[in-house]
């Protein structure tokens, strides 16, 4: 995955779809989410559009992407509060990098959940990662149904979110994105 992704990176700022869907995923996670100074990491975050956006309000922000060139596009924004990795999210992952020994507040993932070959298992990684009450947040593309090619459906979402023992989850449809082939619903979960 990491190899088609590095070919997004130097674009990803300038495109359109990509800024409008990181404003759009920060309005929903304002509305959604009462924070204040937060620790936040952001799971899957390419270049940091959403990263930038919730650096001034935050306390802390550890950024993770498997996409080097995506990453060396949100270092070279050098933001202050924000330290970055370049690996997948596993075990040993955690395990190796002290910065995944905190207890996260808030994690987010936008539009990276419905690209992971085992979302399940991922998600049980997340809650590993939160601090008591902390909060998960996840935007993704809607799928029609479970066979889709492309996104989750809202009961893989709420079936693995409830299998990874979060409580008080929530799942709606804050937004939509227009593209080639028309409107694309966002689902957006949050589990606490």
């Amino acid at each position: 995955m990491s190899d088609s992704w590095d070919d997004y990176a130097l674009g990803w700022d300038t495109d359109e779809a990509a800024v409008s869907f990181a404003d759009k995923a920060f309005n929903s996670l304002n509305s959604a989410v009462d924070f204040e100074r937060p620790i936040i990491f952001d799971f899957g975050c390419g270049t940091g559009l959403l990263t930038e956006r919730l650096s001034p309000v935050s306390n802390r922000i550890v950024a993770l992407d498997s996409s080097e060139k995506m990453i060396a596009v949100l270092n070279d924004k050098k933001l202050p509060n924000v330290s970055t990795l370049t690996v997948p999210l596993s075990i040993e992952a955690i395990k190796e990098n002290h910065e995944l020994h905190l207890k996260f507040d808030l994690v987010i993932a936008s539009s990276v959940c419905g690209f992971l070959p085992d979302y399940e298992s991922t998600i049980k990684l997340i809650k590993s990662l939160l601090a008591e009450n902390g909060t998960f947040v996840q935007w993704d593309w809607l799928a029609s149904s479970e066979d889709a090619d492309f996104g989750l459906t809202r009961s893989r979402v709420k079936s693995a979110l409830n299998n990874a023992h979060f409580r008080n989850v929530s799942i709606n449809q804050p937004f939509s994105m227009e593209g080639p082939e028309g409107s694309m619903e966002v689902l957006m979960a949050v589990a606490i």
